[in-house]
Formats: structure tokens, C-alpha cells, sequence
């Protein structure tokens, strides 16, 4: 995996790095070939002018009245001023023509001057015929990439005697631009370089944590959910960090909830199994004498209805999971079916010796719910209220509306309050969780497996309404739920 991204980064920054060393090298070239050609026709211009100027003092000086005579008689003194002139320009060439175009002197590079001068010789026949014309400047560039740039020479009458034509090569910016060419290059080698280096750290920094993180999944994998990995910094990564400890936190309480279900579980079947088993023998095999068999039977009877309350759970949890439980919602009576509840638990609240208080804000307050539903989540509620309260201790069931009045502008407010244990602080967070017990002892819940405050906070929330807990540890303790109003069948009463 972290080649593969590595890969990635390198690729996409080497692809944009390179991209602008491109362009920034052909910004360079323009810049350097412009700037080059530029220079060189101020070169070859400024030495044609100097060589009209110097060469029409000269032979006016001279007295004489030929300009070709001149030019031979004089030849040595006058390639020493043409040589003074380029003397800097190693590819430069200098022609002295007579009015005729006919070449009288050369000076400058003599590599392959001749066959320049054989291969030019329309250029400079058209360069002579500009000057001839009374063109004040003629620059001519050939296929072969060189400039050519002519200008008369006169007497004192102004009549034109001659011309001076200066020729060079046009590709003199090469040189200039092959350094440019060359230290752009060394320079971006050593940028790829550097950046590869920080490239390297950086991504390091980044595919750590994640290279962690595949390693501690496929430890989770394989049921090691205490696998944890660092968080560094406070960055996304950090973030997807967190969130992966948290997921892993969040499977090891799930997978310990699990375990501790099976225990619970596999100790409530075999259980009352074990106590049906035995009485049913003792019956059988005459241990138990007639006259008990009854107390004995309503026992197993007893067992039996606890034993149908956890397959009932089970399968409403699974049923709940898959999405198969549809909700039916009708109009009912919240405060009737709440007087049911209570009345069902009629014997247990008598052997606590409960105070019990049932308070409706009104004889009959109608709701829209599946009734069903919501009498499994009163009744476990109430259960739990019931087995949890201290003997003696207060048991109240209370009905409110909050909201405005009207069709589904108030919400019926459910509230069940025991007097007793209460739950600890630090296990309110989770006892809305599947298989989640409190009374990890056992001690007072001896009969549940941690299903029914998640049955009812599914049911509820599948409602589209919210239920809550408030505890004070070693006091008491209110579970909370709400339904919305509903129209009672018939009209309201």
C-alpha cells in the first residue's frame, strides 16, 4: 500500500515539476534567442555604419577619384580598420563592394567565407540593390540563417561610390542559450533532488500512520479488538486515527458485551431448563408426593413463561436487526395501557412493598404508535423499575403532554421513577447497548441478558422519538420517552 501511494506522489509531483521546468525553460529560450538577435543586428548594423563612416573620411582624405583604386591601393591599412572594427564579433563578415555589386575587400571569419559569399550572392545583390535604391537600411535574413545588412558609402557630393555590406550568423544566440539550457538543467536536477528528499519525508509522515492502521486491522481482524494505534498531531490523519481507535474501542465493548452475553445467556437457558427437568422427574419418579406436585407444577409453569420471555426477546432483537418488524401505528390510550402494565406487576410491587403513584395529566391521552411495540418498551421499563427499586422504596408511572395543543402539536412525556440502586455514572452511556448489563454481579438482575433497553430504544427511535436516563448512583433512577398526540378514533372524547 505505501509503495503504491508513494508512487503516486512521486508521479503526480515529478509530472508538475518537470511541467514548469518546461515552461520555464522555454520562457528562458525566447527570452535568450530575442535578447541574442537582438544584440547581434545592433552589432552588425553598428559595424556597417562605423565601416561607411570611417572608409568615406578616408578616401575623401585620399584626394583620389576612384573608390576601387582606393580600395587596392590602400588594402592593408583598410583591413586593419575593419579588423579594428570586429574585432569582439568572431562570426562576422565584412564585404566592400564597387557601385556595381562587385566585391573589392573581405575581412573577418574566413571559415567557409567564400562559400558563403558564392551562396549569398542574391542576398547581397538585393542588399546592393536596397542601398542602391536609396533604401537607408536593407536587412536580409537567408534559408541558411544569416543576416545581411548593407549601406552606401558616398563622397562628399553625396554620390554614392560604394557599399559596405556586414554579414553574420543569425544562430549566434546558441552558445548563450545552451549555458542558459545547461544551468536550468543542473538546477532542476538538484530541485528533483531536494524535493524528492521532503517529498519522501512528508509522505512518510502521512502513510505511517496509515501503514498502522492496516496492520492493526488485520489484527482486529482476527479478534485482537484491544489493537490500538498513536495519534500524532491534530491533522486528517490524526483524525482517521482517532476515529479508528474509537472503532476499535467500540468492537472490544461490543465483543466483551458478546461474550458476556453468551455467559448470560447459556446460564438463563440452562437454568430454568435444569429446574424444569428436575421437578418434572421428581413428579415422575414419586420424590415429589402428590399433595406438592401443584406448588412444583406452577414453578415449571412459571420457568416455562420466563423461559418464552427470552426466546421472545431473541427473536424480537433479530427480527429488529433484519428489518422485518413493521410498525403498525394506530391510535391508542398511552395511560390505559400503562394502568395495565402496573396492574401485571401487581404481586412483585406488593412484595417490595413499593409506594406506587400512577399521574395522568388527563383520563385518557391518545398517542400514535404501534401498541404492541410500545407496551414491550413500557413493560421492560417498568420491569427493570420494579426488580432495581429498594423495598419499600417509591415506584411512580407519570403521563404528560409538552407542546401546543392539537393534531400532533404535543408530544405525550412517558416517565418511569424508582427509588433504589440507580445505575453508575460511568455505565449510562452505554445500557441503551445490546447485551449490555448493569448488575454485572448478577446479584438483583438474574433473569435478563441486556436486550430490553436496546429493544425499547429501537422501538422508540423507529417511532422517530427520543428516550433518555437520568441517574443518581445509590438513589434512584428515570428512563424517559415520547410520543406524539393522535386524533382518537371517533373524534376526541
Amino acid at each position: 500500500m505505501s509503495r503504491s501511494v508513494f508512487a503516486k506522489y512521486v508521479t503526480t509531483f515529478m509530472a508538475l515539476l518537470l511541467s514548469g521546468f518546461l515552461m520555464l525553460l522555454l520562457i528562458f529560450n525566447s527570452v535568450v534567442e530575442n535578447y541574442s538577435e537582438k544584440t547581434k543586428e545592433a552589432i552588425v548594423t553598428g559595424a556597417a555604419k562605423v565601416a561607411v563612416a570611417d572608409l568615406a573620411d578616408m578616401f575623401d582624405e585620399s584626394g583620389m577619384a576612384d573608390f576601387s583604386a582606393y580600395i587596392r591601393r590602400d588594402e592593408t591599412m583598410i583591413l586593419r580598420l575593419l579588423d579594428a572594427i570586429i574585432t569582439n564579433s568572431d562570426d562576422i563578415v565584412i564585404f566592400v563592394t564597387d557601385t556595381a555589386g562587385t566585391p573589392l575587400i573581405r575581412t573577418g571569419s574566413t571559415v567557409g567565407t567564400a562559400e558563403y559569399f558564392a551562396h549569398t550572392g542574391e542576398s547581397l545583390a538585393a542588399t546592393h540593390d536596397t542601398v542602391e535604391s536609396g533604401e537607408p537600411v536593407s536587412l536580409i535574413g537567408d534559408e541558411r540563417g544569416k543576416l545581411c545588412y548593407g549601406l552606401a558609402v558616398t563622397d562628399k557630393t553625396g554620390e554614392m561610390i560604394g557599399t559596405v555590406v556586414v554579414t553574420a550568423e543569425s544562430g549566434f544566440w546558441a552558445d548563450m542559450n545552451h549555458t542558459t539550457v545547461r544551468s536550468v538543467v543542473i538546477a532542476a536536477a538538484w530541485i528533483l533532488v531536494a524535493a524528492l528528499i521532503a517529498l519522501y519525508f512528508t509522505t512518510e509522515k502521512v502513510i505511517a500512520p496509515l501503514r498502522e492502521m492496516s496492520k492493526a486491522a488485520k489484527l482486529m481482524a482476527v479478534g485482537k479488538f484491544d489493537t490500538r494505534i498513536e495519534v500524532r498531531g491534530r491533522d486528517e490523519v490524526a483524525q482517521l486515527a482517532t476515529a479508528f481507535n474509537q472503532m476499535s474501542e467500540s468492537l472490544q465493548n461490543l465483543e466483551r458485551m458478546r461474550n458476556s452475553f453468551i455467559a448470560n445467556i447459556s446460564h438463563d437457558l440452562r437454568t430454568p431448563m435444569t429446574t424444569i427437568a428436575g421437578f418434572i422427574d421428581g413428579i415422575l419418579d414419586g420424590v415429589i408426593p402428590p399433595e406438592e406436585e401443584r406448588h412444583y407444577l406452577t414453578v415449571v409453569s412459571e420457568e416455562v413463561r420466563r423461559l418464552s420471555r427470552l426466546v421472545n426477546q431473541l427473536l424480537d432483537i433479530s427480527r429488529l436487526q433484519a428489518g422485518d418488524r413493521k410498525l403498525n401505528k394506530t391510535p391508542f390510550d398511552i395511560c390505559e395501557a400503562g394502568r395495565q402494565i402496573l396492574i401485571s406487576f401487581e404481586q412483585k410491587i406488593d412484595e417490595k412493598k413499593l409506594d406506587v403513584s400512577f399521574d395522568c395529566e388527563e383520563d385518557r391521552m391518545f398517542v400514535l404508535g404501534d401498541r404492541d411495540a410500545i407496551y414491550q418498551v413500557l413493560y421492560n421499563i417498568c420491569h427493570n423499575a420494579v426488580k432495581f427499586a429498594r423495598e419499600g422504596g417509591k415506584l411512580s408511572m407519570s403521563f404528560a403532554w409538552h407542546g401546543e395543543e392539537g393534531h400532533r402539536g404535543r408530544k405525550a412525556v412517558v416517565t418511569v421513577y424508582n427509588q433504589g440502586q440507580g445505575i453508575p455514572p460511568e455505565d449510562i452511556p452505554f445500557i441503551f447497548e445490546r447485551f449490555y448489563k448493569s448488575d454485572k454481579s448478577r446479584g438483583l438482575d438474574k433473569s435478563g441478558v441486556g436486550l430490553g433497553m436496546y429493544i425499547a430504544k429501537t422501538v422508540i427511535e423507529a417511532h422517530g422519538e427520543t428516550i433518555s436516563v437520568a441517574s443518581n448512583y445509590g438513589e434512584d433512577c428515570t428512563f424517559t420517552f415520547t410520543l406524539p398526540e393522535a386524533t382518537p378514533p371517533g373524534g376526541r372524547s
